[in-house]
């Protein structure tokens, strides 16, 4: 059985606060696991390398999602443990950047002719919704456990909800009027904040209380 309390590197919480921490995490696994599924599959149905690109950061958030659960759950938590899910949830977040950028230089370049996608469409509207809140309970638990790991996460789906809200609007844009490079430029732009978290995450640097 777990403590009643864990000591970490200037933070203590409650079983309670882990209890919180371990159900936000099953509910990031059960949403990601489908979300994965859905927009993976859309993308390969409809050939939209944008959804190809929404589809592996959920996968990515999917894998991080249970490393921090793993971090919580695991009896032999601790110091250790907590520096080794914080370097990998970051890792996680660099191999999202590459993924990202991979997928933005093959739209970029027109080798994939993506068609409509209604299904992607609606889980990324879903996305759009679900991720934002998922981050922002994340990051409140971050901020109350001092988890860099856990800080890490918050960020992914932070990622996650945006790349959402752009890859739906880069394809709406491109259905409406052909601009086949309005989301990978977008999605572009957001590489340098994914970078910063992951550096951030592999440094150990927990949300502080205002995030």
């Amino acid at each position: 059985m777990h403590n009643a309390s864990v000591s970490e590197p200037s933070k203590a919480f409650s079983l309670e606060t882990e209890r919180r921490i371990i159900r936000i995490q099953v509910l990031t696994l059960v949403w990601m696991t489908v979300e994965a599924v859905v927009s993976l599959g859309a993308a390969w149905m409809a050939r939209s390398p944008a959804l190809l690109g929404f589809g592996g950061d959920s996968a990515v958030e999917l894998l991080s999602a249970a490393v921090v659960l793993w971090r919580f759950y695991s009896p032999s938590r601790g110091d250790h443990a907590e520096r080794q899910a914080a370097r990998i949830a970051g890792g996680l977040l660099f191999a999202l950047a590459a993924f990202v950028a991979l997928a933005s230089i093959l739209t970029l370049l027109g080798h994939v002719e993506p068609r409509p996608s209604f299904v992607g469409i609606v889980v990324l509207i879903l996305a759009a919704v679900v991720m934002p809140w998922l981050a922002t309970q994340k990051r409140r638990l971050s901020a109350a456990t001092g988890s860099a790991a856990l800080r890490a996460d918050a960020a992914e789906s932070t990622v996650c909800g945006y790349l959402a809200l752009i890859t739906l609007a880069g394809l709406a844009v491109n259905a409406i009027w052909g601009v086949k490079w309005a989301d990978p430029t977008a999605a572009v732009a957001l590489l340098p904040l994914i970078v910063r978290e992951g550096w951030e995450a592999i440094k150990g640097k927990p949300c502080c209380d205002a995030c």
